[in-house]
């Protein structure tokens, strides 16, 4: 059994709790009891699917894996996009935020889930990959992110039907950004 413990992060803000167990600072973190902790959510997709019984998160062959496996870079690299693109639209002080950056993060959102919408596929076991895309449009839709349902309708529907699925249900997103102006350094760098 699994409890799910949400922190804050921030790259200017420590939370002691996650420096603690991750000298990164960065979560996911997997606390084991008997065991370190396992950080990154590709690394703790890979021991939960050793820990588990039934049929494997990760496809251990052929096409399916490399489908799977995909799919989670996919997921990540939407998950740094919109990071980057709040830095450039809501965390940054107004004064320091660049628009070339902006727009760019945005369009790489957008490119993704163009490519979403033709590559997602519902049919066939759940593995790693759907849940990683499914996590990160979550995300996404929770921090009010460029709207991924608007021009992709399979896509959406695809999420609307994953979201049902007990696992995500229980594991709602939850918190504020705790970055404040006053966190921020208040001197501009160079450059």
């Amino acid at each position: 059994l699994l409890e799910v413990v949400h922190q804050e992060t921030s790259p200017t803000v420590m939370n002691p709790e996650v420096f603690a167990q991750n000298p990164l600072g960065k979560v996911p973190v997997l606390l084991r009891a008997d065991a370190p902790a396992i950080f990154d959510s590709d690394v703790i997709c890979a021991y939960l699917d050793t820990v588990q019984t039934g049929s494997s998160l990760i496809p251990q062959d052929g096409e399916a894996r490399w489908e799977a496996l995909r799919l989670q870079a996919v997921a990540q690299g939407l998950c740094d996009a919109g990071i980057a693109l709040r830095w450039e639209t809501a965390r940054r002080p107004a004064e320091l935020r660049y628009a070339p950056l902006r727009d760019g993060y945005t369009e790489k959102l957008r490119t993704t889930y163009d490519w979403l919408e033709q590559e997602i596929n519902g049919n066939g076991s759940i593995h790693v990959g759907h849940i990683a895309v499914a996590t990160a449009l979550s995300w996404i839709a929770f921090r009010d992110l460029p709207d991924f349902r608007e021009g992709h309708p399979r896509l959406a529907d695809w999420f609307d039907a994953f979201e049902t699925r007990k696992s995500m249900r229980s594991t709602p997103l939850s918190g504020e950004t705790h970055d404040q102006l006053r966190d921020l350094p208040q001197e501009r760098l160079p450059g």
